[in-house]
């Protein structure tokens, strides 16, 4: 190794992936390609993933984390089952270990408070793996209603049912990636909440419709489920001015402006970019890290969008014939 190169491994960041399922083996093989860091290595108890997912990329497998973070990592990516990651946050953060741990945040508000509060002693970067922030077609809708007088958010996000999916449903899977954008959108807190859930043919909530006010006055619905034989994702804001229609799959984004009294008015496709949305939040992350900087999700933003999904599902028995507004505590 030249003088150059051993000064440029030694400033890399050590990373590690918790986690190589779906979305860890995805988070391992981003990271392996990234500049400036270095996959130090991943932990899964599943022998036959993390040797797998280990040959492929050519990192270090480990059992369990202890014996990862024995390795010596600066940060890690957790993507284990949510209900491990307050545990291993925790620990992380003991460790002085930079976390981003994926949507949503933790099992229950205690547990992703606990996770805040372990990172902000510890001084460390916390950023949650709300990863639709990043995707290309979310951040033009953003940016073409920058200023806009918002009045209305409606999300589309339904498919047929995961069968990796068991301990939750499709509130805590699907929904709580639109109530981050609800807030992200309007830059405003969920302040009512009037959710209307069923279990048609899964054990838990399968089909979900979900309506909000926000602090500033934005109404907004989310309607998911997993009976659609199909995947979609769509996005429709009203402002004032413009309507935005937004294909989060096809990363489409339409434009409405111009609006006449004759009903009439000019329409126009904006331009989308192609980056891969998880590349973009490791990078973001990374640079988080480096400049000392919050991220682009904090921790505490991780504990809003939960907050308010269990607060879905804490107001919605699918059997009430009514479900009355109620405030989220955030």
């Amino acid at each position: 190794m030249t003088s150059a190169a051993k000064r440029d491994a030694d400033s890399a960041l050590r990373v590690g992936v918790i986690g190589v399922g779906v979305m860890g083996s995805n988070h391992a093989r981003v990271l392996s390609e990234l500049p400036g860091v270095t996959l130090v290595g991943i932990a899964d108890p599943e022998r036959p993933r993390r040797d797998f997912i280990s040959q492929v990329l050519g990192c270090e497998a480990f059992a369990d984390l202890d014996a990862l973070l024995a390795a010596g990592v600066d940060a890690v990516s957790i993507a284990a089952p949510t209900h491990l990651h307050h545990d291993i946050a925790i620990a992380c953060a003991r460790r002085g270990i930079h976390i981003l741990v994926e949507k949503p945040i933790a099992s229950n508000v205690a547990e992703a408070r606990a996770i805040v509060t372990a990172a902000r002693h510890a001084g460390v970067t916390l950023m949650v793996g709300h990863v639709e922030r990043f995707n290309p077609a979310v951040q033009v809708i953003k940016d073409a209603i920058r200023d806009e007088d918002i009045l209305s958010i409606a999300i589309t996000r339904v498919g047929p049912f995961p069968p990796r999916m068991s301990n939750v449903g499709v509130v805590i899977d699907l929904a709580v990636h639109d109530i981050d954008l609800i807030c992200w959108f309007t830059d405003s807190e969920i302040v009512e909440v009037q959710p209307q859930l069923s279990s048609a043919v899964a054990e838990r909530e399968d089909i979900a419709l979900l309506q909000f006010r926000t602090a500033s006055g934005v109404l907004a619905h989310i309607n998911t489920n997993w009976l659609t034989p199909f995947k979609a994702r769509t996005v429709h804001v009203a402002t004032r001015r413009k309507y935005l229609i937004g294909d989060l799959l096809t990363r489409q984004v339409t434009e409405c402006f111009g609006f006449q009294p004759d009903g009439s008015y000019s329409m126009r496709h904006l331009s989308v970019g192609h980056a891969e949305p998880l590349r973009a939040e490791l990078i973001d992350f990374v640079s988080a890290i480096r400049e000392g900087r919050s991220p682009a999700v904090t921790g505490e933003e991780g504990v809003a969008s939960l907050s308010v999904a269990m607060e879905c599902l804490r107001d919605s028995s699918a059997a009430s014939p009514q479900v009355k507004p109620r405030r989220a505590t955030a």
